[in-house]
């Protein structure tokens, strides 16, 4: 019908619907498979490689995990029914016997008001209790959720550490090294790989918690992706200044022999 179109646009789905406007778990993980060979094939030594390896297995289950999410936990939500439905009877057949066990008379005031007042108590916990049952499959998924984000948030922080000494000025500006200088063997190209692999990990480490939005709909848990892809984006602009500043080096040096 037309006002169900007109309410509900994204109901008609066709074939290709999804195809080109989620993202696919699949094409992630293949494209975290084929970042990990670029890495062993140019730094097979370094310990990004290793990180790549850990940043897979982790991507393995979270692509996964943000599948199930998405679809109802239909054992937790028939539990729920169920002792809704429970609460619901002995709420109703404890108002049913209270209404046969009092008549509105002058005698009886007192205790019609005591009764109201502990039905109106009654009432309030069961409210409570059916707040608490209704959201219980939103806490589980969010728990869930929250966990595999944190560690995808560390995975972040590590990549960062991996970049954090590698400086362009080792490379643009003649200096002597003390013993506690970090070990920069790298060539000007090698040292933009490198920070272009750290980039690309930070990159998919937000598509991987893009997923969780994608799947489920919890306020919670949309503050929490927002909040990394905030965090890979303030990480990434730090390396793509690194890499900006090396390109422009070999600009200058072109200009120069010209």
């Amino acid at each position: 019908m037309n006002w169900q179109r007109w309410l509900f646009p994204f109901w008609d789905k066709t074939e290709s619907d999804g195809k080109y406007t989620d993202l696919d778990p699949e094409s992630i993980l293949a494209t975290i498979d084929k970042l990990e060979m670029r890495i062993a094939e140019r730094f097979p030594d370094a310990g990004l490689r290793q990180v790549c390896k850990e940043f897979r297995k982790l991507a393995g289950p979270s692509t996964a995990l943000a599948r199930r999410l998405g679809p109802p936990i239909w054992p937790v939500r028939i539990v729920i029914i169920l002792a809704a439905g429970l609460l619901l009877f002995v709420a109703i057949g404890a108002v049913m016997v209270l209404a046969e066990r009092f008549s509105i008379n002058t005698e009886d005031i007192s205790e019609l008001l005591q009764a109201t007042e502990a039905g109106i108590n009654e009432l309030i916990f069961l409210g409570l209790a059916l707040y608490f049952l209704i959201g219980l499959e939103t806490r589980i998924k969010r728990h869930s959720a929250l966990q595999a984000l944190h560690r995808l948030r560390s995975i972040a922080h590590v990549v960062d550490m991996h970049q954090l000494t590698k400086d362009p000025a080792h490379l643009l500006s003649p200096f002597r090294d003390t013993e506690s200088s970090p070990g920069n063997a790298l060539t000007r190209f090698e040292l933009m790989r490198y920070l272009d692999y750290c980039a690309e990990m930070l990159a998919l480490d937000s598509k991987l918690a893009a997923l969780f939005a994608q799947n489920m709909d919890d306020p919670v848990v949309l503050t929490a992706v927002n909040e990394l892809e905030s965090l890979t984006q303030g990480l990434s602009g730090k390396i793509w200044q690194k890499i900006m500043i090396l390109d422009l080096a070999v600009d200058q040096s072109h200009l120069s022999d010209g």
